[in-house]
């Protein structure tokens, strides 16, 4: 269906891609894999029409295509569903499937209705049970990434790329997909996918491409192949599992939460929310989509005064934030959900981000900045937490997803936290760059940090925890020891009926 051969690419001097070639079989799904960096993203955009600027060429249905732009890529019949969410906030559901391309009747006026029926059936069809009118801005990003594989499949793509589509999505709305997906192959549509959750790929992909680097080394059939084999293709290594060996001996309460509740609109989002986290303790929550996993962290972290109420005691001291920049200056940082939305300043370069959240400790007497210093500060974090960047003056913007949350974890903590805070903090990283953050984990906890780390990976739960809290419709419904717990029972409870 499509062929893309000698493929190179530079920004800036870097070379992002250097004579890839790529082959998408119709009926049949492609994963494309390889590390933060490596440049799958780059391809993508390439065969999409993002990137007009490019050597080589793209042969699609056996004539060779260049793209000026992604409506030239989407008319030729390509589809790509972003990593990066690509949704503007103040349209409606309806009217951000529709962009570009709506429903008109007879006399040129929009068709509201037709348009809505059809957002409304889509929807159903994916399980995203919320109005088609609802706003972008009001969904959570699970939900908008729904919205954004909705968007995909409303084209009549014979090519369509996922680029990491489940790094937002419940469980039950991953098996959605996979079965639109089988769907699409029955129906000849070529797909490449891209996703460091190996396992998926074992589930969904008959063919696999490797691109390390920024070149393609091998490509063959999924079939007969393992796991520890696909890692070592990928990295060039054998990588092994970081899984949480340090077990707190000793109780040391560092944060209690007490009856804590959040009401936003009259409506109660956190219900009577109580635990404890111990110094170097990593304490992990899980909870299905809606669960107030993210609510929580933001209640923690002062977002929301005035709908919050219930007892916090920071460090033996009862705190009411009313502000996150008080919670950062009392020890509690917070690496969000949504790391261009919440935690980057994406025109701004790494040195200026890392630094962002902690400008009083880097001022000269005279209060002006140390550039030296903020310089310094910059360079201990791209080495600590391996940032892949030329230096710390690239623009954030122009890196992967994996290495822009690096810089995000990097801001946080520059911040010495006494609590440090992380929602879904390897989403659209790769397994290499995962068990870097389960080691930098490991070693905030052994130096007496405590973690709180929210995931939607049960997995991912499970190898790094000391404890797990699990949530439903905002309560904590279950609490497990690590080591005790099995997939089973914090699924159960994840489901749990609550009234």
């Amino acid at each position: 269906m499509l062929v893309a051969e000698n493929i190179s690419k530079k920004f800036a001097g870097v070379i992002a891609l250097d004579n890839v070639k790529l082959e998408l079989p119709a009926g049949k799904v492609t994963a494309i894999i390889g590390e933060n960096g490596a440049g799958k993203s780059t391809l993508m955009k390439i065969i999409s029409g993002v990137y007009p600027a490019y050597e080589g060429r793209i042969i699609l249905k056996g004539e060779t295509v260049q793209f000026k732009n992604p409506r030239e890529a989407q008319q030729a019949g390509i589809a790509i569903i972003h990593q990066e969410l690509n949704l503007i906030p103040h349209l409606s559901i309806t009217e951000t499937l529709f962009l570009g391309r709506e429903i008109r009747n007879s006399w040129g006026m929009l068709n509201k209705k037709a348009m809505r029926r059809q957002a409304a059936e889509l929807l159903e069809k994916l399980k995203l049970q919320v109005n088609p009118d609802c706003l972008i801005a009001d969904l959570k990003v699970g939900q908008q990434q729904v919205v954004e594989i909705a968007k995909a499949l409303l084209y009549e793509a014979e090519v369509i790329i996922m680029d990491e589509p489940t790094s937002a999505i419940s469980e039950s709305e991953v098996e959605v997909l996979f079965g639109i997906i089988a769907g699409l192959k029955k129906e000849d549509k070529a797909i490449a996918y891209i996703s460091h959750k190996l396992n998926e790929l074992f589930k969904i992909a008959d063919h696999y491409t490797v691109l390390p680097d920024g070149r393609t080394i091998e490509s063959g059939e999924m079939a007969g192949m393992t796991h520890d084999a696909l890692i070592h293709k990928m990295v060039g290594r054998e990588v092994e599992i970081v899984r949480n060996s340090n077990t707190v001996k000793e109780k040391n309460s560092l944060l209690k939460v007490s009856g804590l509740c959040l009401t936003d609109e009259k409506k109660p989002i956190l219900k009577d929310i109580c635990f404890e986290l111990n110094r170097g303790e990593v304490l992990g929550i899980f909870g299905l989509m809606g669960a107030g996993r993210t609510e929580l962290t933001e209640a923690l972290l002062g977002t929301c005064p005035g709908l919050v109420t219930g007892s916090i005691v920071l460090d033996n001291d009862e705190v009411k934030f009313q502000s996150a920049g008080s919670a950062i200056k009392a020890g509690i940082a917070l690496v969000p959900e949504d790391r261009k939305k919440d935690g980057l300043v994406l025109g701004m370069d790494i040195k200026a981000n890392i630094s962002l959240s902690s400008l009083p400790a880097l001022q000269h007497s005279t209060g002006m900045l140390n550039h030296q210093s903020e310089t310094e500060l910059a360079k201990k974090y791209i080495s600590a937490l391996k940032i892949k960047t030329p230096s710390e003056n690239q623009v954030v913007k122009n890196l992967s997803g994996g290495n822009q949350q690096k810089v995000v974890i990097a801001k946080c903590l520059a911040t010495q936290p006494k609590v440090l805070m992380l929602d879904e903090p390897t989403r659209g990283i790769d397994i290499n760059a995962k068990n870097e953050i389960y080691k930098l984990i490991a070693e905030l906890a052994a130096s007496g940090l405590g973690i709180i780390m929210v995931s939607s990976e049960l997995p991912e739960i499970l190898a790094i925890s000391d404890r797990i809290l699990v949530m439903a419709e905002g309560r904590i419904t279950a609490e497990f020891n690590a080591a005790n717990a099995t997939d089973d029972a914090i699924l159960k409870a994840a489901i749990a009926d609550i009234n």
